[in-house]
């Protein structure tokens, strides 16, 4: 059987292994395919798997041996998932792989708009300290997260563990969610979004993207915000029109943003929020520990098995 990854060199650098992938047919490992070059590397593969290269209708029709297709990643909207259930190709993803890693970024995001851990590590080498008349100095406001109120946008794996976070830090949860389960989490209060908005020290968005969620922070909700809180995004850069954003922080209307995802990405060089002050921008790397992107590769691998035993697992179309 002919296996071909399309892009995999953000799941596997070279750090990793794809041998146990290889035991299972004739593997090949492209780290990257631009779109044209998609469909010639992807013919006679009964099999496919990809991060972020696109498997529209048009590939599927062009790839009639192809009856498996692997999203090395949690979302699946790169394939075109109805095309292939038509063509009956099972497509699979990785759910949870990440959850630990993401949960963790979210605190280096707000840990450094909150104490500035890199930004005075930085001042520390550029010799301010070394010339300060005090054995202390700091730079902007040192906020303490006890107490803080923090509003989850979603629920679901990653949202809970950044609420159980969150709760060892002693702060105060709000959690907007479709299924709220006040029972299950008597330590969070489940309430709107319009009043988490307006609450919440912090907002963190952990809901999926659909054409409901897309833009839901605009400038509305970003006026209900206080001037002393902050926005963070782990999710999906969509989720946040970034003119707005980038308007309100210029305007201080919040006191900051940490984002790992971005509308467009890489970002082009006038992306607003390049520019935007107390902006920290990581460059969607919260899912990417070795212990996540090992799991990743280990549920490849289960995914794929489980399709050649026929039982698909982590089955999506």
């Amino acid at each position: 059987m002919k296996i071909v990854v399309l892009d995999g060199y953000a799941a596997n650098p070279g750090d990793l292994d794809w041998a146990p992938l290889s035991a299972l047919g004739q593997l090949t490992v492209h780290d990257r395919t631009p779109a044209a070059l998609t469909v010639e590397r992807a013919a006679g593969a009964r099999a496919v798997l990809t991060n972020k290269v696109g498997i529209g209708a048009a590939e599927l029709a062009a790839l009639p041996e192809l009856r498996y297709i692997g999203v090395l990643a949690t979302g699946y909207n790169v394939v075109d998932t109805a095309a292939a259930a038509e063509r009956g190709i099972v497509v699979t993803n990785i759910p949870a792989y990440s959850t630990p890693s993401v949960a963790q970024h979210v605190f280096a995001l707000l840990l450094e708009l909150t104490r500035g851990v890199g930004r005075h590590n930085a001042l520390v080498h550029a010799g301010r300290w070394s010339s300060a008349p005090d054995f202390a100095f700091w730079e902007g406001l040192q906020v303490e997260l006890a107490g803080l109120v923090i509003g989850l946008v979603g629920f679901g794996a990653i949202g809970q563990a950044v609420a159980r976070i969150a709760r060892a830090f002693d702060m105060q949860v709000l959690v907007q969610t479709r299924r709220p389960d006040p029972v299950a989490w008597p330590e969070v209060s489940f309430v709107g979004l319009d009043e988490l908005f307006a609450r919440a020290d912090v907002v963190s968005l952990h809901c999926p993207l659909t054409e409901d969620t897309r833009g839901l922070v605009n400038a509305a909700r970003l006026e209900r915000m206080k001037p002393s809180a902050y926005l963070i995004n782990t999710g999906r850069g969509p989720l946040v029109d970034e003119a707005a954003l980038a308007r309100a922080l210029q305007a201080g209307q919040l006191a900051g943003a940490g984002l790992d995802v971005l509308a467009l990405e890489p970002p082009p060089a006038d992306n607003p929020l390049l520019a935007a002050p107390n902006c920290v921008i990581t460059p969607h790397l919260a899912w990417a520990t070795t212990a996540a992107r090992r799991r990743l590769l280990a549920t490849a691998v289960a995914n794929l098995q489980a399709f050649l035993a026929g039982t698909p697992r982590n089955r999506v179309a």
